[in-house]
């Protein structure tokens, strides 16, 4: 007897015996080896049912619960490809190539034909298991194709030993079927997005399962401890931390308010909390808070601290660092940071992090947003490695508005699908709040279980400390002349060449700051206005009377607005996006010792045409006009909605479902290619700038390797065109390896950064 059931997809009706097609049958016992790994220092064999089996294992030992038994079989069927005769020839030491992997994917579509969706994710994952997923192509693509239809339609040596000696496991289509469809609503375009995110997680636990059996297999010595995090000794200090702050003022007293707010709304079960939280309201020390608690609660395996950049993500590590101590070993994930290169902590915590950083083993992450949803997107082994371990954890997106809009549908999607189907719970921080609620349910899922940690806002009033006002347009020299009236200034300019030459305009005591300047430079620029403008609140406590020649002039890119602690007297912003325009006013008067600053907002004569054309900086301009104060919630909502209402198409214009047509065509890998959220025109430039540097440089230009993460301190930003440029100049070379490098530097200055023509140039 058996049962047939059939579910509607939206695409296609599927037929599912749910007592014979997913049955099979235990086959007879091996009779020779088939060997999958040779150790080549020990002579050892591991023959492919140990490593099939292992694998499955742990497969098993990664999986959420509602995919233990599929991710088995996967990890079972991997390998049946090296059951080829040709293939144990290789093992042997013949210089021949043996496909494998796609034997493994036709072992999957014969045992497993029935749901089709079912064993089209086994084919996807295990025929991509070593260079990544495939596209999924069409049905007329051709053995030479790179597709998996093609790869599919591929004549291979007899494998089919591996039924002999591997035992499959009963699945439970119907319930498979039943899990990929829930939350889609029959729409085409939402199973496609979920089918899509759950190959890549499937991938991420069979690649991790493989790379660490086959690694165990071949060490030549013990693997490397792991890094500890005692969350609930953590938690014990943040609450520490807490109770030591004294609320004297009307300020303290409302901080402390608002956070208590926060936690105890956060005793709510949610996949989602909204954090909002005015600037200088404590909102990372709460954030933190309320992962421990959840993560102990919940008992979470982990916690990951996803930030907007990577220029802050060294000091927001020691942030964390300065207040656990040894109770918290904090893994560093960044493009720009090796654990090989790190010099501070022992060898073995050095090994322990670099192994935890290829697939985040660890309690404790702080990543970049870029590193973060790329190792979601991703098709490569590399990357997608790490992703099944965002399951059963908490993560924390520092400055959530950030997130890009013309990714943000799939940035969303992934959010609530980790959340959802992964077991894990998020916390959305930031002081410009846009209706995430909204946003998640239209975009991602619907009825998503959304927390809203401050419900009474009405205290968001009494952290205004400044006063936002249109100035209107200026001209360069009419902008530094009111700046020259106050004690200090900040002006903050959207372009890097603005910033620039404002600086060479200005007189008296000034101070540059953009991506053109190295870190190094940018670091000890930073530590001077630190010093000058500490020492000119001692000299004048009140400000009153400050004499010209100690005034102070600070011209940025918006690059000060994140991460930087600076306290400045005024500020004076170029018209951008509100929510810049609010960071830009957390650079001044930070702990209200002043009743009320100013922050006043400019167009620039000469870029007022190309502002026209900045949807975000006309926004912020009519709402300068319509709100006396444009920090107001009412204000920040209304933004939002006009914004994200202008921009729908962008939202939704790269989400997966827009490049395909079925589950079956998912371009994989064009997909991953494309999904680049660091803008691409931006190029890093090293400039060598002391002795450490140079000899970097040296060591490099000999011996054809770069130390990326020494070298990042030296580095400044620079667009193609840019660099084009001074390559044409021949004052940039790579030394072959990719990494480019400044090898004159009247190209240089420690002020303002590079120069595209020297300073001799017309001489």
């Amino acid at each position: 007897m058996w049962s047939r059931s059939i579910i509607g997809t939206g695409f296609g009706i599927y037929e599912i015996n749910t007592l014979s097609c997913c049955t099979i049958k235990k086959r007879g016992e091996q009779f020779m080896n088939y060997i999958a790994h040779k150790n080549e220092i020990t002579g050892q064999i591991q023959t492919v049912k140990e490593h099939s089996e292992n694998t499955a294992n742990l497969c098993r030992e990664y999986a959420i619960s509602e995919l233990k038994d599929f991710l088995y079989a996967i990890g079972l069927l991997h390998d049946v490809g090296k059951y080829q005769e040709s293939f144990g020839k290789r093992i042997s030491g013949e210089n021949i190539r043996v496909e494998h992997s796609t034997c493994g994917a036709l072992a999957a579509k014969d045992n497993y034909a029935i749901p089709a969706p079912m064993a089209l994710m086994m084919e996807y994952c295990i025929a991509g298991h070593h260079s990544g997923i495939p596209d999924g192509g069409f049905p007329n693509d051709d053995a030479d194709k790179s597709t998996l239809c093609g790869r599919l339609t591929r004549d291979f040596e007899d494998y089919s030993e591996y039924k002999k000696e591997l035992s499959l496991p009963e699945l439970d289509g119907l319930g498979w079927m039943k899990y990929l469809f829930q939350d889609c609503d029959n729409q085409l375009e939402n199973v496609i997005d979920k089918f899509a995110f759950l190959t890549r997680y499937v991938f991420s636990c069979l690649v991790d399962a493989d790379s660490n059996d086959t690694a165990e297999f071949c060490k030549e010595r013990e693997f490397p401890r792991k890094l500890n995090t005692d969350f609930t000794a953590c938690l014990q200090k943040v609450n520490a931390r807490l109770d030591s702050f004294v609320c004297r003022t009307e300020l303290q007293k409302t901080r402390a308010l608002l956070q208590n707010q926060a936690f105890q709304n956060a005793g709510q079960d949610g996949d989602i909390y909204l954090l909002n939280m005015p600037t200088g309201s404590g909102k990372t020390l709460a954030s933190i808070k309320i992962a421990l608690e959840r993560a102990v609660q919940k008992e979470k395996k982990r916690i990951i601290y996803i930030i907007p950049y990577n220029s802050i993500i060294e000091q927001t590590a020691d942030v964390f660092e300065n207040l656990f101590g040894k109770d918290m070993e904090i893994l560093r994930h960044q493009s720009t940071f090796s654990y090989e290169d790190e010099e501070n902590g022992s060898e073995d915590y050095r090994m322990a992090a670099k192994t935890a950083a290829e697939n985040w083993d660890a309690p404790f992450i702080i990543t970049t947003a870029v590193q973060f949803f790329e190792s979601v997107y991703a098709n490569k082994r590399g990357k997608l490695r790490k992703m099944h371990n965002m399951s059963d954890s908490i993560l924390i997106f520092d400055e959530a508005h950030l997130m890009p809009q013309n990714y943000l549908q799939p940035c969303l999607q992934a959010v609530a699908y980790i959340t959802r189907y992964l077991h894990s719970e998020a916390v959305f921080l930031t002081a410009t709040m846009p209706d995430f609620e909204k946003l998640l349910n239209e975009y991602a899922l619907p009825d998503c279980k959304i927390v809203r940690l401050i419900k009474d806002t009405a205290m968001f009033a009494k952290f205004q400390k400044c006063k936002y006002s249109y100035i209107g347009e200026v001209t360069p020299s009419e902008l530094l002349a009111r700046c020259c009236e106050y004690p200090s200034s900040l002006i903050i300019v959207n372009k890097k060449a603005t910033a620039r030459k404002l600086y060479q305009e200005c007189g008296g005591k000034k101070y540059h700051l953009s991506t053109y300047m190295t870190s190094y430079d940018r670091k000890k620029i930073l530590r001077e206005i630190r010093q000058e403008l500490h020492q000119l609140e001692l000299d004048y406590p009140d400000y009153k009377d400050v004499p010209e020649n100690r005034r102070i002039t600070i011209i940025s890119t918006s690059l000060i607005e994140a991460g930087v602690d600076l306290d400045v007297y005024t500020v004076f912003r170029e018209r951008a996006g509100l929510d810049s325009i609010l960071q830009a006013g957390g650079r001044c008067n930070r702990e209200g010792k002043r009743e009320i600053a100013d922050v006043f907002v400019f167009d620039l004569s000469e870029d007022t045409k190309k502002n026209a054309l900045d949807e975000k900086a006309n926004l912020t301009k009519g709402l300068l006009e319509k709100y006396e104060n444009i920090s107001d919630v009412k204000c920040v909502d209304e933004y939002y909605s006009r914004l994200y209402f202008m921009r729908k198409e962008d939202i939704q214009k790269n989400t997966m479902h827009r490049e395909c047509s079925d589950i079956a065509s998912i371009p994989f890998k064009e997909y991953a290619e494309k999904f680049e959220l660091i803008d691409s025109r931006q190029v890093s430039l090293v400039v060598p700038r002391d002795v450490q540097s140079e000899k970097l440089v040296e060591i490099m230009k000999y011996t054809k390797e770069g130390n990326v993460r020494k070298l990042q301190n030296y580095t400044c930003s620079v667009r193609q065109k840019e660099l084009e440029d001074l390559i044409r100049q021949h004052v940039v070379d790579d030394y072959g390896t990719g990494i480019y490098c400044l090898t004159n530097m009247d190209y240089y200055d420690e002020y303002t950064g590079v120069l595209f023509e020297a300073s001799d140039y017309f001489l």
